[in-house]
């Protein structure tokens, strides 16, 4: 219940004087708002130019100069780059990377970087700063890797990733696959931001192997800009835990055959070498191999300031040659789980490896502590195959980084499941470690193998288990048959933490418009068909893919029912030259690719069964690698054409069709 009491005129006067010095106030406020709002462009004109620090390493000042392109394609008017303190200092600007001035400017802002890759956006109404924690050394910006030249390395990117960031997170870009048609910019009459201030630093700090194809360094792929844009290439955990003997069996064996693993006929032959001398087993036990070891890695750091870890994995073929000497076996766990080993002429069950591979790289990890004090450096080991299950009793040292081959991802539940519990029960152990899974099959022919919403998950448990990078094997850039997986994965990997639904919402609208309904509808149908492929058939096979499993999973009822959502799409999408429909055109590439692809593998079957005399079949075959050719000449980023047809002559799916697949190597745009 409201009292009224009366007011004397005194106070009424008090009142009307109050309230009205509370409505000028608001007054004030208000407009003191509007001149507090920072604008950066408006009605085609540039007004804040951008000011990068001196010096700027190449990549930074790379993204600097993308970031005025990417303002003049969403506000109309390109901001003018200036490289060091300008005078007179402008009243506005975009201030990119760490500058003394910005301390003046923003005094209530914390420029200290507490986390690694951290990135600061922060506006005050006046003045945007973009920056991150950068490092870098200039005595060694050009690296050579094992793929190639990199020109610009740095040991942290943080503002070039916190402007990529601005990019999708205020100014709304999207780049939803390679090339000009996957970019998606909002165009506006005005550019302009309140006072905000955002933080962020990456969970997965590795991230440039999920798409190795165009890694940093790496030419094979056709998605070099795509995944720089995305926030993967450019990352700040080197990790090494690939098989790391594949050459000791030529240099070494015939000086040094005590290196190599003790075999059960007494001989240290290298097995399987000489056939297969990369895939030699070493004597992990023995402390020669311990020094070798340590004098390659010293030799590594005198050109390669970058390197920090050095792998000390034993080479491919997990379940071959082994050492069996002593004190090798002294390291290994008798509760472990029995596996089948083979060596010359023998095979037999023995315990799982887990507990010797941690002896072994704690091992090295102390030694590596004494010969390079002050260094902080890892040995890196896969947890693969007869050791993909955590050790029993062992655990990893604070330098030693385990890298899980956890399959997790596009197999059946089961597997899911079973892989998970391999990643959680060493992250359970150690807090140094990522995720490396290792996958083929029919992705790898460029068939939809899609499973964004178990990805989704996937990545989310990565994170809340302490992940600290991934590294795809088998990514392949086929954008026409896995643009929302490929999308998701990035997305994903640079914040596990997002509404996945959502941002696949916003995928679908802003690529496709009127049409989005119907291509979320195709993609979920053929996330659906992969399922049941998964689950038919128990695993993705590699080249000996189940074919029943795969004719059951993408039947006549589900092509037709795909064929009918992208007809409705196309008419959905308009006029052929709207880039809507473009992009309904590029996931129809796929689609019609998928339809012969599918017919091929049940073609090549009966080509085989005959050997080659149905000449209907070979008749069916040819037309369709045809029209796969053409469909990858009119899209030439939709599959990485070369690696898949090298990869379907592998499996024989080539074989007597007749067809001449070859294409000469070109660049295609990225």
């Amino acid at each position: 219940m409201y009292k009224i009491v009366s007011l004397s005129a005194g106070s009424a006067r008090f009142l009307f004087i109050t309230a009205g010095c509370w409505m000028l106030a608001f007054f004030f406020t208000a407009n003191s708002s509007a001149r507090d709002e920072l604008v950066l462009a408006d009605k085609g004109k540039s007004l804040a130019p951008v000011i990068i620090f001196s010096n700027a390493p190449p990549y930074t000042r790379r993204a600097a100069d993308e970031l005025a392109v990417y303002i003049e394609k969403v506000g109309g008017a390109k901001p003018q780059v200036i490289e060091g303190l300008p005078e007179p200092v402008p009243e506005h600007a975009i201030w990119v990377g760490f500058q003394p001035k910005l301390k003046e400017l923003f005094p209530k802002v914390d420029f200290e970087f507490k986390h690694p890759e951290e990135i600061l956006i922060a506006c005050d109404g006046n003045n945007l700063a973009i920056l991150g924690k950068d490092r870098w050394d200039t005595n060694h910006f050009v690296v050579v890797t094992r793929r190639g030249t990199v020109e610009g390395k740095q040991f942290e990117y943080g503002t070039i990733n916190a402007i990529y960031t601005f990019l999708q997170k205020y100014l709304d870009v999207r780049w939803l696959w390679p090339g000009e048609l996957g970019e998606d910019v909002v165009k506006k009459n005005k550019i302009a931001f309140a006072p905000f201030e955002y933080r962020y630093h990456p969970q997965f700090r590795h991230r440039g192997g999920i798409f190795r194809l165009s890694a940093l360094g790496d030419n094979r792929g056709h998605s070099f800009d795509w995944v720089r844009l995305q926030r993967l290439q450019l990352d700040s955990l080197f990790v090494d835990c690939s098989h790391a003997y594949t050459d000791w069996w030529e240099k070494y064996f015939t000086n040094h055959p005590d290196y190599f693993a003790l075999q059960p006929d007494g001989t240290r032959s290298g097995f399987p070498a000489p056939q297969e001398p990369a895939k030699a087993k070493i004597c992990q036990a023995n402390p020669a191999v311990w020094t070798q070891w340590l004098d390659n890695v010293a030799d590594t750091l005198q050109s390669n300031v970058y390197q920090t870890m050095f792998s000390a994995s034993p080479n491919d073929s997990y379940n071959r040659g082994h050492c069996i000497c002593e004190k090798c076996r002294a390291w290994d766990n008798p509760d472990g789980e029995m596996l089948v080993y083979t060596w010359q002429g023998l095979s037999q069950e023995y315990v799982a490896l887990s507990d010797r591979q941690v002896n072994f790289a704690n091992t090295l990890g102390k030694l590596m502590k004494e010969r390079f004090p002050g260094k902080e450096l890892y040995v890196g080991m896969h947890a693969y195959g007869h050791y993909r299950a955590p050790p029993i009793k062992a655990v990893p040292d604070d330098n030693v980084f385990i890298s899980s081959v956890a399959n997790m991802f596009l197999v059946n539940q089961e597997a899911r499941a079973q892989h998970k519990a391999f990643f959680k029960g060493w992250a359970d152990k150690t807090k140094n470690i990522m995720c490396r899974p290792n996958i083929g099959g029919y992705n790898e022919l460029g068939l939809p193998v899609v499973a964004i919403k178990n990805m989704i998950e996937d990545f989310r448990f990565l994170a809340d288990n302490h992940c600290a990078g991934l590294y795809f094997d088998t990514i392949w850039e086929h954008w026409a048959t896995h643009g929302p997986l490929y999308y998701a994965m990035a997305q994903m990997a640079w914040d596990p933490w997002q509404d996945g639904k959502g941002m696949m919402e916003d995928y679908y609208r802003r690529g496709f418009g009127p049409a989005a309904g119907e291509i979320s509808e195709y993609w979920s149908l053929m996330e659906q068909a992969h399922s049941d492929f998964s689950e038919r058939s128990g695993t993705l096979g590699r080249k000996d893919s189940r074919h029943s499993a795969l004719q059951e999973a993408y039947n006549h009822a589900l092509m037709a029912k795909a064929d009918e959502l992208l007809g409705n799409a196309a008419k959905k999408a308009g006029d052929p030259d709207s880039v809507y429909r473009k992009r309904v055109d590029f996931v129809c590439a796929g689609f019609f690719f998928t339809r012969c692809m599918v017919q091929n593998i049940d073609l090549a079957e009966k080509i085989g069964r005959d050997q080659g005399g149905d000449k209907e079949a070979v008749a069916r075959a040819r037309a369709n690698w045809e029209q796969v050719k053409k469909i990858c000449d009119d899209h030439p980023l939709a599959f990485n054409y070369n690696f898949m047809i090298g990869r379907a002559t592998e499996s024989g799916l080539l074989k007597d069709a007749g067809v001449d697949m070859k294409k000469k190597k070109g660049k295609t745009k990225k």
